[in-house]
C-alpha cells in the first residue's frame, strides 16, 4: 500500500529511535501475517464476500454483523480510502511548492480528483479496475525497488551515521507504542482485503493461502530495507519534518531523475485507493443483501455489472472526510485504526469460537490457534494501552459511535419500521444509476 511513503514520520514520533522504528515496522508485520493466517480459515470456511461482517455474523449473530457493518461503512472504509487519497494529493502537489507546504485547497482538489475518477472506473468495468490494480502495483514495486537499491548504495559508500546507537532514546511508554503501531499497521492495511472479495476468486482453495503467505512476509521485507534506506540520508529528525519523505530521498539520491519518485509514488497512492474502493464496496453489498444496510446497496448496475450504488455511496463519505482538513493524516490514522482493531479483535476470537461451535464446517485450512489468540492479545493491546496511559476524548466518541448503531438497528432492522417512502426512493434510485437487485449467488462482478 502506500503507507511505506506516508507513515515513517508518524511512528518515529512516537518510537524515538531509529532502532524501536524498525521493529515496530517487523512486528507490524508479523502481526500482519499472523492475522491474515488466521483470516484464510475464515474465508476458505464462510466463502462468502464481506470479510469480518460475515464472520462476526456466523459467530456472534447479526447485532455485531450490522455494528461492524455501521462502523465500516460509516466511518472506517471512508476514512481509509480518505486516508490514502490524501497521501496521493500530497505526493501530486508537493513537487509544484519547492520548500514548502502546498496550500490545503489545494491537496483537498487533488485528493477529491483522485476519489472521482477511482469511483468512475469502478463503476464502469470491474476488468478495468483489476488493470488500474496491475499497472499501479507494478509502479509500486519499482519505485520501492530503486529505494532500495539507492540505500544500498549509499550504505556502500558509508551513510551508516544514522544507523549507528539506533536504540538510544527508544520509546518506553505502553501508549506511544501502541500509537506506534497504529502507522505502522495502517500501512500493511489490506492483510485482510481477499475476504472482502471471496466469491470473486478463482480456486480459492489454492490461492488464498499461497497470495497470503507469499505476499504479506515480502511486503514486510520491502517496508524494513525501505526505512533502511530513507535512514541512509536522512536524519530521524528531517523523516518527521518531511511532508513527502519519499521525494526528499529522491531529491538526494537519484539527482536529475528524482522526479521519478513522486510519479511513482503517486501511482503507488492510486493503485492502493482503488484497492481500498473496490473491497469497500463488497462490503456495503454484502451488508444491503443481508438488509444491514439500504437495500439499494445490494443493487448492481445493468449494463456494467458493478456494486455502483455500494461505491457511490462510500465515495460520497470520503469526500466528505477530506473536507475539515486533509493534511491531519496522523490523526485519520489513530482514530481509523482504534476502530478498526476493535472489530479485527472479535474476528481473531471468532476462529476460536467457531471451532467449538461449529466443529463440523467443513475448513480446507486449519490456522495453528495459538496464531489467531496471539492476534487477539495484541488486539486488546492496541485498544487498551492508549486509553490507559493517554485517555482522549477521541476514543471515547469512537467507542460511543459504534454503539450509536444500535439507535437504527431495531427500530428500522430488528423491527422492520422502515418509513413508507423508502420504496418510492429506493425505485427512484434505480431509475437514476440503473441498477437492479443481483442474484444471491451472482459473483460477477
Amino acid at each position: 500500500g502506500s503507507g511505506i511513503f506516508m507513515s515513517p514520520a508518524s511512528i518515529l514520533v512516537y518510537a524515538n529511535s531509529v532502532g524501536a522504528s524498525l521493529c515496530i515496522w517487523a512486528g507490524c508485520g508479523v502481526l500482519a501475517t499472523f492475522g491474515a493466517m488466521s483470516y484464510i480459515e475464515l474465508g476458505l470456511m464462510i466463502k462468502k464476500s464481506g470479510a469480518e461482517y460475515q464472520y462476526l455474523k456466523a459467530a456472534y449473530g447479526d447485532v455485531a454483523a450490522y455494528l461492524l457493518a455501521w462502523t465500516s461503512i460509516i466511518v472506517t472504509k471512508p476514512s481509509s480510502f480518505a486516508i490514502i487519497a490524501v497521501g496521493f494529493a500530497q505526493y501530486v502537489t508537493t513537487p509544484f511548492y519547492p520548500g514548502c507546504l502546498p496550500p490545503a485547497t489545494v491537496q483537498k482538489c487533488a485528493a477529491a480528483f483522485c476519489i472521482l475518477l477511482i469511483t468512475l472506473i469502478n463503476c464502469f468495468s470491474v476488468k478495468l479496475s483489476n488493470f488500474v490494480q496491475i499497472f499501479f502495483t507494478a509502479a509500486k514495486l519499482l519505485i520501492i525497488a530503486a529505494i532500495i537499491v539507492g540505500g544500498f548504495v549509499m550504505l556502500g559508500q558509508g551513510h551508516t551515521e544514522n544507523l549507528t546507537n539506533a536504540f538510544e532514546g527508544s520509546a518506553t511508554s505502553f501508549s506511544a507504542i501502541a500509537v506506534a503501531f497504529y502507522s505502522g499497521l495502517w500501512s500493511y492495511d489490506g492483510w485482510n482485503q481477499l475476504n472482502f472479495v471471496t466469491e470473486e476468486l478463482d480456486n480459492p482453495v489454492r490461492n488464498f493461502p499461497l497470495t497470503i503467505m507469499i505476499g504479506i512476509p515480502m511486503v514486510t521485507v520491502f517496508y524494513i530495507l525501505v526505512n533502511i534506506a530513507y535512514f541512509t540520508v536522512m536524519t530521524p529528525s528531517e523523516i518527521i519534518a518531511s511532508s513527502a519523505v519519499a521525494i526528499t530521498f529522491g531529491d538526494r539520491v537519484f539527482g536529475p531523475a528524482s522526479f521519478i519518485v513522486p510519479v511513482a509514488v503517486a501511482c503507488s497512492t492510486f493503485g492502493a485507493a482503488n484497492g481500498s474502493a473496490f473491497t469497500a464496496s463488497r462490503l456495503t453489498y454484502a451488508a444491503g443483501r443481508n438488509g444491514h444496510m439500504l437495500k439499494l446497496f445490494s443493487f448492481i448496475s445493468v449494463e456494467r455489472l458493478t456494486p455502483s450504488p455500494a461505491l457511490i455511496f462510500n465515495s460520497f463519505i470520503a469526500l466528505l472526510m477530506i473536507i475539515p482538513d486533509a493534511s491531519n493524516f496522523s490523526t485519520l490514522v489513530d482514530y481509523f485504526t482504534f476502530a478498526s482493531w476493535i472489530f479485527y479483535g472479535a474476528t481473531f476470537l471468532s476462529v476460536l469460537v467457531l471451532r467449538y461451535r461449529r466443529p463440523d464446517w467443513e475448513r480446507p485450512y486449519r490456522v495453528f490457534l495459538p496464531i489467531p489468540a496471539i492476534c487477539f492479545i495484541a488486539s486488546l493491546y492496541l485498544i487498551v494501552a492508549p486509553i490507559i496511559e493517554s485517555p482522549q476524548l477521541a476514543y471515547l466518541y469512537a467507542a460511543i459511535f459504534i454503539v450509536a448503531g444500535l439507535i437504527f438497528y431495531f427500530p428500522l432492522i430488528y423491527f422492520k419500521k422502515v418509513p413508507p417512502f423508502m420504496g418510492s426512493e429506493t425505485y427512484s434510485f434505480q431509475q437514476i444509476f440503473r441498477v437492479l437487485k443481483a442474484a444471491n449467488k451472482c459473483t460477477v462482478f
